[in-house]
């Protein structure tokens, strides 16, 4: 008798041929059935050898891992292209540059079976340090590195416990994209761009939609982080980044002031960069660089909001 294939895999991928091996063999070499599950390989028009890379291990493995091209730039629209294709009942996603637990896909089938109520499962994305990372570089500043790790128990989602997960360690039933759609091109991440929100926009709908979702630890997944993403210069790009993305989001927390907006801003921005200038300040010159670069980023992230609405407001 014939398995039942529950798992559709979605791995997008842009100009990582060197990196897509490891990532592959991660999802292949799981303690699942083979037949329990498929991979689809979604790649967004990368310039390099990453159709090669697919085919090599096509052959190597002698497993049906599914190759599609997607023409149109952005993460979403690659997700959003394996979700077409994909034929599981549960579609599952991770990144070109994160590996998966060898359990993974067990794991993943198991929490589902247990609970039909479940519409989402999101776990941990633990770092693998390619160098010992800095001082500053704690937990609170992992959101530009995509690490997720909300501890040591399960914790049910909801809108009333609303708390983001990403795609980098994320599954859903295939119910639910019919239900909310799919992964908006219009905060998605763009090549090499960097700060974007597609998955938080995403989980917005998710919430809105009455969707039930759970942070399971033992779902797993490691992503090995470079050098560049150890630098304070990335770590302020991607805030800036993140800052226009939210400026774009209108976001209800965000937008809610009792100051009412100025210049299409919510007035308690233009407090929030009084207030976070003066700290930085402070910091600075009592010579607390880590303290002073936390409140940096979060300056950063208020530019980047200003900037995105006053160009709105300028052509609009």
């Amino acid at each position: 008798m014939t398995q039942e294939r529950g798992v559709s895999i979605v791995l997008p991928t842009y100009n990582r041929a060197s990196e897509l091996r490891r990532a592959v063999e991660s999802a292949l070499l799981q303690t699942a059935a083979p037949e329990s599950y498929e991979l689809i390989v979604v790649d967004n028009n990368s310039p390099d050898d990453t159709r090669g890379v697919v085919e090599r291990l096509m052959a190597e493995y002698s497993r049906e891992i599914r190759y599609v091209r997607e023409a149109q730039q952005g993460v979403s629209y690659a997700r959003n292209a394996g979700i077409a294709v994909a034929t599981a009942p549960i579609l599952a996603f991770f990144d070109d540059d994160v590996c998966v637990a060898p359990n993974w896909v067990e794991t993943i089938l198991q929490a589902f079976a247990e609970s039909r109520a479940l519409d989402c499962l999101g776990g941990r994305v633990l770092p693998e340090w390619v160098a010992p990372p800095p001082s500053w570089l704690t937990p609170a500043h992992w959101a530009p590195l995509a690490l997720q790790d909300f501890g040591d128990e399960p914790i049910v989602i909801s809108s009333e416990n609303a708390r983001g997960l990403i795609s980098a360690n994320l599954a859903c039933r295939r119910s639910v994209f019919e239900r909310v759609g799919g992964f908006s091109p219009s905060f998605q991440r763009v090549k090499d761009g960097i700060g974007s929100l597609e998955d938080d926009e995403w989980m917005r709908r998710f919430w809105k939609a009455g969707g039930r979702a759970m942070y399971l630890p033992d779902l797993v997944a490691y992503t090995a982080v470079p050098s560049d993403r150890l630098t304070r210069a990335y770590h302020r790009r991607w805030h800036s980044g993140h800052g226009r993305f939210y400026a774009r989001l209108h976001a209800e927390e965000m937008e809610r002031s009792s100051l009412g907006t100025f210049l299409g801003v919510p007035a308690h921005l233009y407090r929030a960069l009084a207030t976070g200038a003066v700290a930085w300040i402070v910091a600075a010159s009592r010579g607390h660089r880590d303290q002073a670069f936390a409140h940096e980023v979060k300056l950063r992230f208020i530019r980047g909001f200003l900037r995105q609405r006053f160009a709105e407001r300028l052509f609009s």
